[in-house]
This record gives structure tokens, C-alpha cells and sequence, in this order.
């Protein structure tokens, strides 16, 4: 993953790589050379490229990782309220507790929309077992309340259903 220095070098680069197109096109004025106009365009095009790479310079791109979660899917989204993440049958209680930690963090975003009365986002943790061939079932194992406003909400209320882990089918070694 690129960091902060990365972009901004390469917005340096790029930065270099406008000035020269914008010499060549002020060349181009100066000489009369028919490609004059598309030397316009791509030095305002680099100066876009240069902006753009410049902004991801002054923007974090970290992401939180949380020690012990393990990989999941997004399995379902409304954008708003509502979400649903499935997770491997093998995960353990902790390891689901910081899972769901994972997806509270990945997936808050300023741009989801509450209901009055409910401003808080709610993800879900499933797995699919299957009891006999050819049927699938939807198996949650435990759930997440964040916050749709705060960031850095210290008050998620994170449920694990220890019940529903001793009916999971144990793994065969």
C-alpha cells in the first residue's frame, strides 16, 4: 500500500513532468506546430494527475487493524443501518469478538443515513452450515451496535452468542 511520502513524491514527479508539457506547449505556441492544442490538453491533464496525487499526499490512508480478527465477507449492505459480514465455522468467540470489531471499523462511513430514533449501525456475523446435502442455513453467531455519528465510538455493544458455538459442527482433524 502506497504511504503519505509515496504520493507525494510522485506528485513532485508529476509536478515536474507539467511544467515540462507546459514548456512545450508555450514551444508549440511559439513555433506554430499543429499538435499545439493536444499539448494544451495533456498539460491540464497532468496539472488534474498532479492535483489529484498531491490531495492523497494530505489525506490519511492508514486503516485500523485489530489483532485476532480474522478474513470475512460483506455479505450484505443497506448504506444506512443495516449490515451483515459471513465468517468462517472454525472462528472462535474471540476471534469473532475482534472480527466484529474489524468490520465496525472498516465499515463506518460518514455518508450513512440513520432513521430518527436510530443512529447507530448494526452488523451482523453469519455462517452457512449445512445440515444435509443440498440445504444451507444461515447461522449468526453474534453482532455489533456502532455508532453512525462518532469515529471512535468507545461504546459499541459487541454480542457474541456463546449458545450458538456449541451447535457449530466441530472441525475434523
Amino acid at each position: 500500500m502506497f504511504s503519505q511520502a509515496d504520493f507525494l513524491q510522485y506528485a513532485q514527479w508529476s509536478g515536474i513532468a507539467t511544467l515540462v508539457f507546459a514548456a512545450v506547449a508555450v514551444l508549440g505556441f511559439i513555433l506554430k506546430w499543429g499538435i499545439r492544442f493536444r499539448l494544451v490538453g495533456t498539460t491540464g491533464f497532468m496539472l488534474v494527475l498532479t492535483a489529484g496525487l498531491f490531495a492523497l499526499s494530505l489525506a490519511p490512508l492508514t486503516r485500523t487493524v485489530i489483532p485476532g480478527a480474522v478474513r470475512y465477507s460483506l455479505v450484505y449492505d443497506n448504506g444506512a443501518t443495516q449490515a451483515v459480514i459471513t465468517i468462517s465455522p472454525q472462528i472462535t468467540p474471540t476471534e469473532l469478538e475482534a472480527t466484529l470489531r474489524q468490520a465496525a471499523s472498516d465499515l463506518y462511513s460518514y455518508g450513512r443515513l440513520g432513521k430518527p430514533g436510530e443512529n447507530f449501525l448494526t452488523i451482523r456475523a453469519r455462517t452457512i452450515l449445512h445440515p444435509e446435502p443440498g440445504t444451507s442455513v444461515p447461522f449468526y453467531l453474534g453482532q455489533v451496535k456502532r455508532s453512525l455519528a462518532n469515529r471512535e465510538d468507545s461504546q459499541m455493544a459487541i454480542e457474541v452468542y456463546q449458545d450458538k458455538f456449541a451447535q457449530l459442527p466441530k472441525a475434523s482433524a
